[in-house]
C-alpha cells in the first residue's frame, strides 16, 4: 500500500511565464500589491510559495486582461535572498524544492491564487548511463563557458555528484536550452528522471550540442 502523499493547505501561487526546476535558481521582481505582502511574509516564517506556470493569461494581471489559467503542476520555492532597493519593489532570489501538484484552487479577493496541494515525490537518484554521458559533459562546458563571461552568475557549484545524477543534469538543461514553455513543463512532471534526460539527449543531439561543439 502506497503512503498518502504530503500535502500543503492554502499554498500560495505565483503564476509565471516560466517553469521553475527542482534545484533550480528562479530570481524575481515583485511589485504586484498582491505578490508584495505574500512574499515578504515567506521571507520571515521561512515558508515556501509555489510557482506554477500560466497556461494563459499574464503574468501582470490587468483590468482587462485575460483570466488567468494555471497548470495544475508547479514547484515549491523558497526565498534565499531578498533586498528593497525601493518602496513597493522587492528583488528576490528563490530556489526551487519539491513538485507538487494542485489539488484544489482558489483565488482570493485582491487576486492571490492559493491552492491545496499534494507534494510529490523527490526524483529518484539514478546515475548517468554511458550512451547519455555526453549530455553531462557537455552540461559541465557550458556552465564553465558560462561562469568565466559571467563570474557574478547564480551558477551551480562544479560537483561530480551532481554531473552524474539524471535528473539534475536533465533539470539543468531544461533550464538552458530555448524550449516552448508548454515542453518545459512536459519534462518538469514526469516521473522518471532518466526519461526526462533520455529526452533532452534528443533535444541536444537536434540541436547538434555535444562536448566537441
Amino acid at each position: 500500500m502506497q503512503p498518502a502523499p504530503l500535502t500543503l493547505q492554502s499554498l500560495p501561487l505565483f503564476p509565471l511565464n516560466t517553469v521553475l526546476f527542482p534545484g533550480g535558481v528562479l530570481p524575481l521582481q515583485v511589485f504586484e500589491v498582491r505578490y508584495l505582502n505574500m512574499i515578504a511574509t515567506c521571507h520571515r516564517t521561512g515558508a515556501p510559495f509555489g510557482v506554477v506556470a500560466l497556461s494563459s493569461g499574464h503574468e501582470v494581471r490587468t483590468p482587462t486582461g485575460p483570466q488567468e489559467q494555471l497548470h495544475t503542476m508547479g514547484t515549491l520555492a523558497r526565498i534565499t535572498q531578498m533586498e528593497r532597493p525601493q518602496p513597493g519593489l522587492l528583488m528576490v532570489q528563490c530556489g526551487g524544492e519539491q513538485r507538487f501538484h494542485i489539488d484544489t484552487l482558489s483565488r482570493l479577493p485582491h487576486g492571490l491564487w492559493v491552492a491545496d496541494v499534494s507534494l510529490l515525490p523527490s526524483d529518484d537518484t539514478i546515475a548517468i548511463p554511458a550512451d547519455l554521458r555526453h549530455a553531462a559533459e557537455s552540461l559541465r562546458r557550458v556552465h564553465a563557458q558560462l561562469r568565466t563571461r559571467t563570474p557574478q552568475s547564480n551558477l551551480p557549484t562544479d560537483d561530480d555528484a551532481a554531473y552524474n545524477d539524471c535528473a539534475w543534469v536533465a533539470n539543468r538543461w531544461c533550464e538552458l536550452l530555448p524550449l516552448p514553455l508548454s515542453t518545459r513543463q512536459q519534462l518538469m512532471a514526469l516521473g522518471n528522471p532518466l526519461v526526462r534526460l533520455e529526452l533532452v539527449a534528443d533535444l541536444l543531439e537536434r540541436q547538434q550540442i555535444t562536448p566537441d561543439h
